[in-house]
């Protein structure tokens, strides 16, 4: 059915790329301290919905679920409207949609469908088989999750890179790598609280995900002093990660901090107790 691939398409991503889907909660307004969580019960919660419509005998459970979680969720952007309008929802993966009117007709329509369903399926029965599924998606998450953690921390970084048209080394001294999308506002607004700080002998670079020609207008624009590449093949695989803002610091090579979200005080707070800013 259309609705548990939907369903199972965007809880999948979201349990596969916890740390990316909190960074998408936290552009959504969401509390950093509560993003992570978040993006974890919502991944869970997708793919349970998904995975019960897809099984006849639990489908009605799986369509009252999921249109309560599409109730929730535009619910949620119609509150803040106005300040997320335009902004891209990141529901799904390899799908842009932004907040605005054609948003709401997308979900209104899924809803309706997710009502259907579960209109005319027959009666769910199994509470213990469905329970069976919910640990084993919950299980899968928190494993899946474990292991995204567990292979950034303390990971080891190419060599070098090449930065504004020369080798620039990795494995030596302080290193802060900051990767952005020129035509991002988030990274922007991140870029410029970056920009205001001490770094010290920390050697800075920006890395553009794409349009590298636009790098030097966006640090102008954000008052940042770094040094620009747009390497981020080899470092995206030694430091997965979604979508930017996203931030790297090294030391003699190794990774000793990764920063997902700029909206509260604490990741600048930890650079500075790390020492690779005063």
């Amino acid at each position: 059915m259309i609705i548990s691939f939907l369903f199972l398409l965007a809880g999948l991503w979201e349990i596969t790329d916890v740390p990316g889907g909190a960074v998408k909660l936290q552009q959504a307004l969401v509390p950093e301290s509560l993003s992570l969580a978040a993006a974890l019960l919502l991944g869970i919660g997708n793919t349970f919905a998904g995975v019960l419509i897809l099984v006849p005998r639990f489908r009605r459970w799986g369509a009252w679920l999921a249109s309560l979680l599409l109730v929730v969720f535009m619910g949620y952007f119609a509150i803040n409207y106005s300040t997320l309008r335009g902004e891209e929802c990141g529901c799904f993966p390899w799908i842009e949609r932004a907040v605005g009117p054609a948003f709401f007709i997308s979900d209104a329509v899924m809803l309706v469908l997710a009502i259907l369903a579960g209109v005319w399926a027959r009666p769910s029965q199994g509470k213990r088989s469905a329970a069976l599924v919910l640990a084993a998606v919950s299980v899968f998450a928190l494993v899946s999750y474990g292991v995204a953690a567990v292979r950034q921390s303390g990971a080891l970084a190419p060599a070098s890179i090449t930065v504004e048209g020369q080798a620039f080394p990795l494995r030596e001294g302080r290193v802060f790598l900051y990767f952005f999308n020129p035509e991002c506002t988030h990274c922007l607004d991140a870029a410029r609280r970056l920009g205001a700080l001490n770094w010290g002998d920390t050697r800075v670079v920006a890395v553009a995900t794409e349009q590298v020609r636009f790098g030097q207008d966006f640090l102008r624009d954000a008052g940042f002093q770094a040094r620009l590449s747009g390497d981020v093949a080899p470092l995206r695989e030694a430091f997965p990660f979604t979508d930017p803002p996203f931030a790297v610091a090294i030391e003699e090579g190794r990774q000793k901090l990764s920063i997902t979200g700029f909206t509260t005080d604490k990741p600048f707070q930890d650079l500075k107790r790390l020492g690779f800013t005063r």
